[in-house]
């Protein structure tokens, strides 16, 4: 009962307003009265987990995206993929799935990706007949490539917590997170074909204005911004750095390209984006210290044995527990943040998919997908709530177009991920980083 109370506490403080660090603070307070632990022990314990060379990778990735996102690179991308897409249907709409998806795999961050690709290109699909309803879920759902397709904070800090490979990790999910995108076009094609009535004169006039040779220099100008995520993945895989040495290169990288390609970067924006990249690094890393206390107190107490054997007595079929957890990551993950969810419900659950005979690297791909679903599902869904502050429009104009958006590309590949571990393991185990 415990733990069920637990997270009813946790969510209560979220829900009124207190902030998500404080919030855990305050269920590990509760546990640790509720169980009678020694607390200083646990602060003890926390601070060991905290101590490791892989989680200095998240500063410096979140670090990195703040660089690049005041240093001009999503402005770059969102130039040549306009211009690569222009003269299509939907080609705007398309332009903005994928420069979300490249600059959230730059970034690492979903938040970053919202921010700098919807200041730009909300207003433009608006003039071109876009709802803003739909441009804001477009974008919601789109700036959560970031946690699918490598290098992710998300995943960096499940590798933490449940002490897995990053680099399996980052090779696991990159695939569902390209199919992800291919969903996101295909249905946004198919959307834009009934929202959108453009005379064959207007595309035409469009394809012409995209070939001409403001095409090649938008490439070249590009061209920094589209080599980053190629070091940086090219060098994991390829076994020259690790993600945190990884991490590293991105920071050097963002500031070169910054400073003296782009030329964006000012001193004042350099000085800013320390003390953003701080005050975001600090509360994941306090996040991170109450849960890792959290989950040695529930360890300890046998509670995700308790999930596995009360789980596996509503039903013994491998297809529906992986149904039920489908359902509890998502429904979790529309009334928490992503961070929440992937430091405390995901290592719960772990004991139970293993008991099922998932593989933890597969099982990250599931929480991931999950994340994507329910960071835009209201009723918090934080993600979707700052994509229509973007776009400047009341969310209950974005709520149907992103169930739509779920339902028919989001919950699709989700599913597929679930019950085709070959999505998620082939490419670690074709990379030879993986052998699970």
């Amino acid at each position: 009962m415990e733990p069920v109370f637990a997270i009813l506490l946790l969510l209560f403080l979220m829900i009124i307003g207190i902030p998500v660090a404080w919030s855990f603070a305050g269920v590990h307070v509760y546990l640790v009265w509720a169980y009678d632990v020694g607390s200083s022990t646990l602060l003890l314990q926390g601070f060991r987990s905290l101590d490791s060379v892989i989680l200095l990778a998240l500063p410096l990735f979140v670090l990195a995206g703040y660089l690049m996102q005041s240093g001009g690179v999503a402005t770059r991308l969102i130039g040549f993929m306009t211009l690569m897409l222009k003269g299509r249907k939907g080609g705007l709409g398309g332009a903005l799935v994928m420069s979300s998806g490249i600059f959230g795999a730059i970034s690492g961050t979903a938040t970053a990706a919202v921010a700098s690709i919807g200041t730009i290109m909300i207003d433009p699909l608006a003039e071109r007949g876009y709802p803003r309803g739909y441009s804001s879920s477009l974008l919601g759902l789109s700036s959560l490539l970031g946690i699918l397709i490598p290098p992710s904070i998300t995943l960096i800090l499940f590798g933490v917590v449940t002490r897995q490979s990053i680099t399996a990790l980052f090779a696991a999910t990159l695939v569902p997170g390209l199919l992800l995108m291919f969903g996101l076009l295909i249905y946004n094609k198919i959307m834009t074909a009934r929202l959108l009535h453009e005379t064959p004169e207007r595309l035409a006039a469009l394809r012409a204005q995209a070939s001409t040779e403001a095409a090649p220099k938008a490439m070249i100008r590009a061209l920094p911004a589209l080599f980053m995520p190629v070091i940086i993945l090219g060098g994991i895989y390829g076994g020259v750095f690790t993600p945190t040495e990884a991490a590293a290169v991105a920071l050097g990288y963002a500031i070169l390209i910054g400073f003296f390609v782009y030329k964006d970067l000012t001193l004042a924006k350099f000085k800013q984006s320390p003390l953003d990249a701080g005050e975001t690094t600090g509360t994941i890393v306090l996040i991170l210290l109450f849960s890792f206390m959290i989950g040695r107190i529930m360890v300890s107490e046998g509670v995700p044995q308790q999930v596995t054997v009360s789980v596996s007595a509503l039903t013994e079929s491998p297809i529906l527990i992986l149904l039920l957890v489908n359902a509890f990551l998502i429904f979790v993950g529309m009334i928490m943040d992503d961070v929440s969810v992937t430091v405390v419900i995901a290592p719960l659950l772990m004991p139970l998919m293993a008991a099922y005979g998932v593989d933890p690297v597969h099982y990250a791909s599931i929480v991931a997908c999950s994340v994507v679903i329910g960071a835009n599902s209201p009723p918090v869904a934080p993600i979707l709530y700052m994509a229509c502050r973007i776009g400047k429009v009341s969310i209950h104009h974005s709520v149907m177009p992103a169930i739509y958006m779920i339902l028919f590309a989001a919950l699709p590949v989700m599913l597929l991920v679930t019950f085709v571990p070959a999505i998620s393991l082939a490419f670690p185990k074709i990379l030879g980083i993986y052998g699970g």
